[in-house]
């Protein structure tokens, strides 16, 4: 029966030291009910506190949804932008060429 209790307190302290640090992890902005100061006091109760905590002081994590690259707008305007400038690059690279092109026959017709 002994060995019972001893693992009991075992257990006990340990759920009171996971919530513990899981109270200190967590952002202010996700704890309801109480502030996080008295949460660290209820967390003392052993197996209550640590059922209240999870059950009602900590809003749960928001699930970040992924959105595929061919759905997400912003992906698809950078792309075409990106588009856009490459073109825009190859005309001006174009022009610089034409323009070196006339450079060069104009030296040569003034060393003739």
């Amino acid at each position: 029966m002994t060995r019972l209790y001893v693992i009991g307190i075992v257990i006990a302290v340990a759920l009171i030291i996971f919530t513990f640090v899981d109270i200190a992890l967590t952002e202010s902005r996700r704890i309801r009910g109480v502030p996080k100061g008295f949460w660290f006091f209820i967390a003392l109760l052993p197996f209550l506190g640590t059922i209240l905590w999870f059950a009602v002081g900590k809003e749960p994590a928001r699930a970040t949804r992924y959105v595929a690259p061919d759905d997400d707008p912003s992906f698809l305007k950078n792309i075409r932008r990106d588009e856009e400038q490459d073109e825009r690059i190859r005309q001006l690279e174009e022009e610089l060429a034409q323009l070196d092109a006339d450079d060069d026959s104009d030296d040569d017709t003034k060393k003739r």
